[in-house]
């Protein structure tokens, strides 16, 4: 006599569960930006002081053209201290990241996850229209996974 698996009838997804959960739904819009002429010294203040671990850097018209990182600041440290440089003779634009991987503020959020572990980013800007609009992190999608408690994961 052998045991067969059997799982019984699924409950239908509700309307609004995670089939219509975008991105822009968890999105932080209120966002701490940096300027490419801005000093690493500055950046390295505002994440300490804000608890960030990085953020979007936009021109004046708000378009993005680069990321810092708490690594990108590590990096200039150690530079820094081999070189026998002070850090706030270093802008910003020396050491952002100019590849920026962005993603769709329509994308379901549970893509986004999925695009997180694949890529090994922490954040990804928002852009519509070539101006940043917001961004989402790893933390903003375990709130929205946090905020389904027990609904299906289709």
């Amino acid at each position: 006599m052998s045991i067969k698996s059997y799982i019984g009838k699924r409950a239908k997804p509700r309307k609004g569960s995670t089939e219509n959960i975008k991105v822009s739904d968890y999105m932080t819009t209120n966002l701490i930006t940096f300027r490419p002429n801005q000093s690493v010294l500055e950046v390295m203040n505002t994440l300490i002081r804000k608890r960030i671990s990085g953020g979007p850097v936009v021109n004046d018209k708000n378009e993005l053209v680069g990321i810092i990182s708490e690594g990108d600041c590590m990096k200039q440290i150690s530079n820094s201290r081999y070189y026998n440089q002070p850090l706030q003779d270093f802008k910003v634009e020396q050491h952002m990241n100019t590849s920026v991987d962005t993603i769709d503020g329509n994308m379901n959020v549970f893509d986004a996850a999925d695009k997180f572990l694949t890529s090994k980013h922490r954040r990804f800007p928002i852009v519509e229209n070539g101006k940043l609009v917001g961004q989402i992190s790893q933390k903003d999608v375990l709130k929205a996974a946090l905020r389904l408690k027990g609904n299906t994961w289709k």
